[in-house]
């Protein structure tokens, strides 16, 4: 048998609720072996279980619970650095680790729509890992930078990615946003028991201009954007894992339900990272029940990396309607910046 890559990586912002699902989504992955996890002045220097509260129903491995909380600060020996860090403190950390040598993949929004940096979902853009090129020229880098896009748009990009072939237009779209999304402790319970939340601070604003950057053209070390209008509104519900979001989508070419289904269940990574080790073979599920998807029976399609896609129906107003789920915690963040790690690797020829 061949022998499989081994990487040392680092977890930073570990103690958080992304971080957790990053520990246990390394805990056996057949190329990364964790070889740091960092968190906040608190936690510094005290070891992982007694530092972090874990929230996973899945215990907390024991060779993480044992190892001491580092400084995030550069200067630990790991090949690859994936960053579970709040934005504020992401603005300021990843780069040093990027100038220092260390290739970072991010979960934070804070780079996220910088020109040079990938905005990076690898069944979806793959192609524009070659921004990086860019960004180490301009900014002198040994290391690198990418991130992943917001949760819930990951629910949206991916369908619409199958239906770039029919010329979209216009997509509105509402998200139902679980709770998890929010972090720990998030959402109080006086506030969201019993109710929905209208309004999540800058979600909108993220679900309106991400998608154009995913879903546009690498042309001369740029990004141009998908001539796509978007209009979001975004609500936070009691549900615990799992963003379900209600499109409307207009195409240049009209094309019947049974075609969008087709072409969406059809859907496939791209040759390079379709083998990487959370890439799965169908990166969308389709469902043909009238009430699916649903957060609690879907989410975890694809070991929680697919998009559940469903009620795929005419629209009045635009094209066609349909609802799309994905895990938050898993495809939209962890799992996401684990894959984006693995893709990088593969653009790098490292793998």
């Amino acid at each position: 048998m061949s022998r499989q890559p081994s990487f040392r990586v680092a977890v930073l912002g570990a103690t958080g609720m992304v971080g957790q699902w990053l520990v246990h989504l390394l805990d056996r992955h057949p190329w990364f072996r964790v070889v740091a996890l960092t968190g906040s002045d608190r936690s510094v220097g005290r070891p992982y279980g007694e530092a972090c509260r874990w929230l996973l129903g899945a215990p907390m491995p024991d060779w993480a619970a044992r190892m001491p909380v580092l400084p995030t600060e550069p200067g630990f020996e790991a090949d690859l650095v994936i960053s579970a860090l709040p934005s504020e403190i992401a603005r300021e950390a990843e780069p040093r680790f990027a100038a220092a040598g260390y290739l970072v993949a991010s979960n934070a929004s804070a780079y996220r729509m910088a020109p040079d940096v990938p905005l990076l979902m690898p069944d979806v853009n793959f192609d524009h890992l070659a921004l990086l090129a860019r960004q180490r020229d301009e900014r002198g880098w040994t290391g690198a930078l990418l991130t992943n896009p917001n949760c819930t748009t990951t629910a949206a990009v991916l369908p619409l990615k199958a239906l770039m072939p029919y010329g979209v237009r216009r997509v509105h779209l509402v998200s139902l946003q679980a709770l998890s999304g929010a972090g720990y402790p998030g959402v109080s319970a006086m506030e969201i028991v019993d109710n929905i939340l209208p309004h999540i601070p800058g979600e909108e604003e993220k679900l309106e201009t991400e998608p154009r950057k995913l879903l546009g053209r690498l042309t001369d070390g740029a990004v141009e954007e998908a001539p796509i209008r978007f209009s979001a509104q975004t609500n936070r519900v009691p549900t615990l894992d799992g963003h379900l979001v209600c499109l409307s989508v207009e195409l240049e070419e009209p094309i019947s339900p049974e075609q969008a289904m087709a072409a969406m269940a059809a859907y496939r990574p791209p040759e390079e990272v379709a083998d990487l080790p959370t890439a799965v073979p169908m990166p969308i599920v389709v469902r043909r029940e009238p009430d699916r998807p649903q957060p609690r029976l879907d989410r975890m399609a694809g070991g929680g990396m697919s998009v559940v896609v469903g009620r795929v129906q005419p629209c009045p107003v635009f094209t066609l309607k349909f609802v799309a789920l994905t895990h938050n915690t898993i495809r939209g963040a962890a799992g996401a910046a684990l894959f984006n790690a693995e893709a990088l690797l593969r653009w790098l020829g490292r793998v």
